[in-house]
């Protein structure tokens, strides 16, 4: 090995590798909000389709790496009308963004003179607020589903400009039915609150296209639907969300925001090649909601274990009585097992530390997650 590549790889392990001991290892990871590959651990933290891309995606990108690193991407203009051929919807009707956080940073952080969030929720929505603009709304307890009339007249009492629901729910895995998010827009069209709809994994929910409401959009002036699409295509790297609205007004705002080069060359040659694998896309989804619906089944034989039922590709518990703290069982898994999940500890609800957040993978990797749980869920 040469003398240079030997400083690389030298370097690269420092990097990788500030610990020493696995109790060490976690306290690093613990830290992190990414970049778990380079750490040699199962992640069951991070919410994402194992599935997809196919590798005729990674072999075209790395045939073409050339030009997609020499040359400057495409702006916001031709990015919208590649999702929009995706999505089938008009162009102007969309912004693309560096992942759905910076268009989270926009709403939350800039156009937003109040914004509502149900709680427990995504954190970034009230995280990207400035201090006093936003309102947390408990969800009805202890079932965490959404009451949206309660949270439709507490919008309007507070004088909030924009409510945002996540459908599914990140942590909660649960669906809002489309029925009661269409009677939501319309309770805040009167008092001009924007509602902003969160899809990021509706696409693991069954009948996903019946319960989107991408298709009605033109039908309600106040409602914008937001889309990572980091979780269901897999491509956490790539980095792309969207918005989309018939509201022409909030989308120029929106867009005013946005810097002309967000999007990198390898994202959106993945958004120019997609629909070549619609197919191959909806398949990964169908196999990732099968691996789930039997994960939840084996949570579910867990005595004591109350488990949420998913619509998403990943799981809420709350742990038995008996059992120790969420803290401490993501704690004990990754020490004793190499495994990672998430407590929800950060999130705001009653009885936060009791509650845990698995993400489902591979049957197999979900096995020996339902085993490695049983062994340290006690004293």
């Amino acid at each position: 090995m040469k003398e240079g590549t030997q400083e690389v790889m030298k370097h690269k392990n420092t990097m990788e590798n500030k610990y020493n001991t696995q109790e060490e290892k976690y306290e690093y990871i613990s830290k992190q909000h990414g970049g778990y590959y380079r750490h040699h651990f199962t992640d069951h933290a991070y919410l994402y389709n194992l599935y997809f891309p196919p590798k005729e995606i990674f072999s075209h990108l790395k045939d073409n790496i050339h030009n997609l690193v020499l040359n400057y991407p495409m702006a916001q203009d031709a990015l919208a009308e590649l999702i929009g051929c995706i999505i089938n919807q008009q162009s102007e009707r969309i912004i693309v963004g560096n992942g759905a956080a910076e268009i989270i940073k926009i709403l939350s952080g800039s156009l937003a003179k109040k914004i509502i969030v149900p709680v427990p929720s995504f954190n970034e929505y009230v995280n990207a607020a400035p201090e006093g603009k936003a309102v947390e709304f408990p969800l009805e307890f202890p079932s965490l589903q959404l009451d949206v009339d309660k949270f439709a007249d507490e919008a309007i009492k507070v004088g909030a400009d924009m409510a945002v629901v996540v459908t599914p729910n990140n942590p909660t895995s649960m669906l809002v039915p489309k029925n009661d998010l269409i009677r939501l827009a319309k309770k805040l069209e009167p008092s001009n609150c924007m509602l902003i709809i969160d899809e990021s994994f509706l696409d693991f929910a069954d009948n996903n296209e019946q319960i989107s409401l991408e298709q009605d959009i033109d039908k309600y002036p106040n409602m914008a639907i937001l889309k990572s699409m980091s979780k269901a295509f897999g491509i956490c790297g790539l980095r792309i969300g969207y918005m989309l609205t018939a509201n022409a007004d909030f989308a120029k705002k929106v867009r005013d925001g946005i810097h002309i080069w967000n999007i990198n060359g390898f994202a959106e040659e993945f958004l120019r090649i997609l629909p070549q694998y619609k197919q191959e896309f909806k398949a990964s989804c169908n196999k990732v909601k099968v691996d789930r619906d039997i994960f939840y089944d084996q949570l579910c034989s867990i005595e004591g274990m109350n488990v949420f039922k998913p619509d998403a590709n990943y799981i809420y518990c709350r742990l038995p009585d008996a059992a120790i703290s969420g803290p401490e069982v993501v704690k004990r898994l990754f020490i004793k097992h190499n495994i990672y999940i998430k407590d929800s500890v950060g999130k705001t609800q009653p009885d936060a530390h009791r509650y845990i957040r698995i993400a489902s993978r591979t049957q197999e990797e979900n096995n020996k997650l339902i085993a490695a749980l049983k062994e340290v869920m006690y004293e």
